[in-house]
């Protein structure tokens, strides 16, 4: 069955535009809701959003479409999305719903669904969804119409949560921290927890109004994170996105940290521990191949998989890893979390910047990344990697690379882009060879 809905990550859009109005929220909620109408018992679901404009009228329409079907709902106000994922399991809730476009500028807003687990649904759920979206709701009689409350303690729970994922030893007591909410979800439990634990916090990113969500702050605008970091003299800074399940670290010296250090600094500190599970880290094809060499030095693995943190999470599970994520920051621990959560991540990188007594400028550069490099080619219509000639240049470009460099090309899970990825030892080969595969490519289009 094709997907007419949901994407990579759920169903995500332009705001009253196209699948992501209020009244497809509506339809989602009934849908989902019938689809975990499971059993006797009383029904319900937890939903929460990051701090856009929309998210009020994705909210009530969602809870409109949930009570409607028989379901109670349980909204939380803005928290971030590991903590529905994990308000959802702890509450025992039968289903939980996050409204977010992650980075997204505020005009998008996505919604995401978590089982009774705290997991992203299955491609099964999602599909029973699907085809229930195309059907007539079946609506309950008034007396079992659902009920709809806010509660006031999630953001205690989740901030008591996160603080568990390092050791009860540890304190942040001798750190200057910069923390950037990117105006999202974290805006109040990120500076939070951090702060709880005994460090000095300086933030950015915490005032939203319902526009500011990542306008030239968070994890992929680190630009004024990096000037404060240096203006303060603090030890590190770091970033989240809209949602808070993306993390992308500052150095004291304002260099960037990318996830592909990250998930080599945990992995390594957990390994010497001995809690390491799988005998490595799952990450993307995107990951570099530092990342890949500096874990065999270590006699660990580095697994891949397609782009998207669902990808890297269903290897995970399937091969017993407990470390896994992306370079673009999202960063899996399932010992903690069933989905990436920043927050977690700066915690457990926090700790072990506390453990080791080094500057962050030394403990967080564990490799050296080889010259990587990607364009985008946007296309109109058709299938431009299936042309013949576009075959030929990438099958002499992979020849051309063997032994010695990658070359990842996929089209985009969200906009009409075919993207080239190329990384080797030699920065001049890789430039030729993503710009000969461009041109290719625009020829074709």
């Amino acid at each position: 069955m094709s997907r007419k809905f949901f994407g990579t990550d759920g169903i995500r859009g332009r705001t009253n535009k196209g699948v992501m109005t209020a009244a497809t929220a509506m339809r989602v909620g009934q849908a989902a809701g019938a689809h975990f109408l499971r059993g006797s018992h009383r029904h319900r679901v937890v939903i929460g959003k990051d701090t856009r404009l929309s998210g009020y009228m994705m909210e009530s329409a969602l809870v409109a479409g949930f009570t409607s079907v028989g379901m109670d709902v349980i909204m939380t106000g803005p928290l971030p999305t590991p903590a529905i994922a994990l308000l959802t399991r702890e509450m025992r809730a039968d289903l939980g719903v996050m409204i977010s476009a992650s980075h997204n500028p505020y005009e998008d807003n996505g919604i995401k669904l978590f089982g009774p687990d705290g997991f992203k649904l299955s491609d099964e759920d999602e599909l029973a969804i699907e085809a229930l979206l195309e059907t007539e709701p079946q609506l309950v009689d008034a007396p079992r119409i659902g009920r709809a409350r806010r509660i006031e303690d999630a953001r205690g729970r989740y901030i008591h949560a996160v603080k568990q994922s390092v050791g009860s030893d540890i304190r942040f007591d001798n750190l200057k921290v910069v923390v950037d909410c990117a105006h999202g979800a974290a805006y109040q439990v990120a500076p939070s927890a951090i702060w709880e634990l005994g460090a000095e916090v300086i933030t950015l990113g915490v005032n939203p109004n319902g526009t500011n969500i990542n306008d030239n702050v968070g994890s992929t605008a680190i630009g004024a994170l990096q000037a404060k970091v240096v203006e303060e003299g603090a030890d590190i800074g770091i970033a989240l996105d809209g949602d808070a399940d993306r993390l992308i670290v500052v150095d004291e010296k304002g260099q960037a940290v990318d996830g592909d250090q990250l998930m080599a600094l945990i992995a390594t500190r957990m390994a010497e521990k001995g809690a390491l599970t799988g005998g490595g880290v799952v990450a993307t094809v995107m990951s570099n191949l530092g990342l890949e060499r500096y874990l065999a030095s270590q006699n660990l693995t580095l697994e891949r998989t397609k782009v998207g943190d669902r990808h890297v999470l269903e290897r995970m599970k399937e091969g017993g890893f407990n470390v896994g994520g992306e370079q673009s920051g999202h960063m899996i621990l399932l010992d903690h979390a069933t989905t990436g959560d920043g927050t977690v991540a700066a915690l457990r990188v926090l700790a072990s910047l506390v453990r080791s007594g080094k500057p962050a400028s030394e403990l967080m550069h564990l490799f050296d990344p080889v010259p990587q490099l990607l364009k985008n080619v946007r296309y109109e219509g058709g299938q431009p990697l299936e042309n013949e000639t576009v075959k030929s240049v990438i099958a002499e470009a992979e020849k051309e690379l063997e032994g010695r460099g990658r070359l990842v090309i996929r089209p985009s899970g969200t906009e009409p882009v075919i993207r080239v990825m190329a990384e080797g030892d030699d920065e001049a080969q890789v430039e030729a060879v993503v710009d000969r595969i461009c041109a290719a490519v625009k020829d074709a289009v």
